[in-house]
Order: structure tokens, then sequence, then C-alpha cells
């Protein structure tokens, strides 16, 4: 009985908080790699350049900070659009993906992450996302529901309590 109870109370848990896999990025990590493409831009090869681009990209879509996600979102929209690699589009792709994720636009979230699935079926981190993204469509759902049956019962209440006084008189 009381595993039970507990598996309850860890579904409520889960169900609550933020439960994706999807790494998270602090400040300093962030700063880190600002610094490495400053010295990169310093005579450093364009490869180099477009490595430390691309690990700043995906530290910024990971970042906690929503401005840092949004500039990440930019950064890969305008990088790929000088992209000739098609495994490097699709890896951009997704990290567009989860910064829109992050961002909460679970919809173009969905629709790039579909994209990366079209290209590699079996690719398992965008496949983790996507079911990310649609548990949380169902869990903001769910919420929206209760939120609007709550809504609902207390207009109903306040009809009554409104009709029964009317009565009284």
């Amino acid at each position: 009985m009381e595993r039970k109870i507990g598996k309850f109370f860890d579904s409520v848990s889960n169900f609550f908080s933020s439960g994706d896999q999807i790494p998270w990025c602090d400040s300093d990590i962030v700063a880190g790699c600002e610094r490495e493409v400053a010295e990169a831009e310093n005579g450093s090869s364009d490869k180099l350049k477009s490595e430390c681009i691309m690990r700043l990209s995906w530290v910024l879509v990971h970042s906690k900070r929503p401005e840092d996600v949004q500039r990440g979102i930019a950064m890969l929209e305008a990088s790929l659009a000088g992209s000739s690699s098609p495994l490097l589009d699709r890896e951009k792709i997704y990290l567009m993906a989860v910064g829109y994720y992050r961002s909460g636009d679970y919809s173009r979230s969905r629709q790039l992450v579909d994209r990366c699935l079209e290209v590699a079926p079996d690719w398992r981190q965008a496949s983790t996302l996507k079911k990310a993204i649609e548990d949380k469509i169902t869990k903001d759902g769910v919420i929206g529901i209760g939120i609007a049956a709550t809504a609902v019962g207390l207009l109903a209440g306040g009809v009554a309590a409104a009709f029964s006084a009317a009565r009284k008189k």
C-alpha cells in the first residue's frame, strides 16, 4: 500500500515538475564559450571559429536564461543559411528545436524535431526531445482543462448562490 501511495505522489510530483532530460548550462559556461569564440576570432582558422560558434550555440540554447536561449536560436538560424553540410544542418535544426522548447514555443519545436526525424528516424536525442515536447503539450492541456473546469464550477456556484438568495426574498 505504501509503495502505491509513493508511486502516486511521485507521478503527481513529476507531472508538475519539468521532467525532461535535456541538460542545462550555467552562465559561467556561457561566458567561457564566449571567450573561446572571441579568441578564435583572432587569426584562427574558419573551421575552428565555426566549431567555437557551434559550441556557443549549443550552450546558449541549453542556458537557464531566456535571453541566452533566444540569442542561441538567432545564431543557429543565421548560421543555417550559410551551411553546406547536411549533418551539421541537422544538428543546428535539432539545437533550434531545443531552444524553442526551452522558450515555450512547443509547436515550432515539434516542427523542427520532426524535420530531424525525417532525416534520421533513429536519432535517439531527437526522439527524446519529441517525447518531452508531447508530454509538455499534454500537461499544459490538462492544466488548461483544470483551470477551465474550476472557472465553470465557480461560475455555477455563484449563479446558484444568487438564485438561492433571490428566492429567499
